[in-house]
């Protein structure tokens, strides 16, 4: 009896010493622009490196670290290390791009919130477009701000297109084509989420965190992109049931 008391402390001491322990964390940082130099901060162990040319990086942490993640063009971001993270020793980071808003200005008439009283008090009129003054306009879908700058970098005019090839020789045409893919594929993972959530989770049930954990993780798979280009209903959420199996797996070995 004593022999298997000794052994049980020792298994949980060892799967405590597992998560209590500093382990390297080797991520890499998705943006737009350049990702070199990004300062990567361990708010809790007071750590820190910088990020490569390439937006990779190694920091130590343990299980409920906060990691930041700090440039001149990107907004901050914090995320805390997970039990998945350590289990994985990976932790992929998509920056958004910092953007400077201009503070509210009210013009005109201020509504009331009376609905009849703000009918009367408002002007209404058409908006003015391109037909109007018998230009020609766009009416195809509009473009997200990526996919323009996308466009910009690729198109030029003149016998020789200069800034084209510039883009093209210093990597910015391709930086913007991942952000644009990355960026599909997010809008995927969004849709995949409020479609099939519901009935996902009806007979397994998962805190919000390592629900988001999860969906990432079938987001790393390559399968991924080709169901979000297919559109299948039926074969994405075969997939994802078969992803959620695997990630239950994940979960158990953990608690193991």
């Amino acid at each position: 009896m004593r022999n298997i008391l000794f052994f049980s402390l020792v298994l949980l001491f060892g799967a405590f010493n597992s998560y209590s322990q500093s382990i390297d964390i080797t991520g890499q940082i998705r943006a737009v622009n350049e990702v070199d130099g990004i300062h990567i901060i361990n708010k809790t162990a007071s750590r820190f490196t910088i990020s490569n040319s390439e937006g990779e990086f190694t920091i130590p942490a343990k299980l409920n670290d906060t990691i930041l993640f700090s440039g001149i063009s990107y907004q901050s971001k914090e995320i805390v290390v997970t039990k998945f993270i350590i289990a994985s020793k990976q932790m992929p980071v998509f920056l958004e791009e910092l953007v400077n808003a201009l503070d509210e200005v009210v013009i005109g008439k201020v509504l009331t919130g009376n609905l009849l009283s703000d009918i009367s008090n408002v002007e209404l009129k058409r908006d003015l477009n391109f037909y109007d003054l018998g230009i020609p306009g766009y009416t195809g879908k509009l473009k997200t701000q990526t996919e323009r700058r996308l466009y910009e970098a690729t198109s030029g005019g003149g016998l020789i297109p200069i800034v084209p090839i510039i883009n093209a020789i210093s990597g910015r045409t391709k930086r913007l084509k991942e952000h644009v893919k990355f960026e599909k594929l997010d809008s995927c993972l969004d849709r995949m989420k409020a479609n099939f959530s519901e009935d996902l989770f009806s007979s397994f049930k998962l805190d919000e965190g390592p629900k988001a954990e999860f969906f990432y993780y079938c987001q790393d798979d390559p399968e991924f992109e080709n169901l979000c280009k297919i559109k299948n209903p039926i074969a994405t959420f075969e997939f994802l049931q078969a992803k959620l199996n695997a990630y239950k797996d994940i979960l158990q070995r953990q608690k193991e």
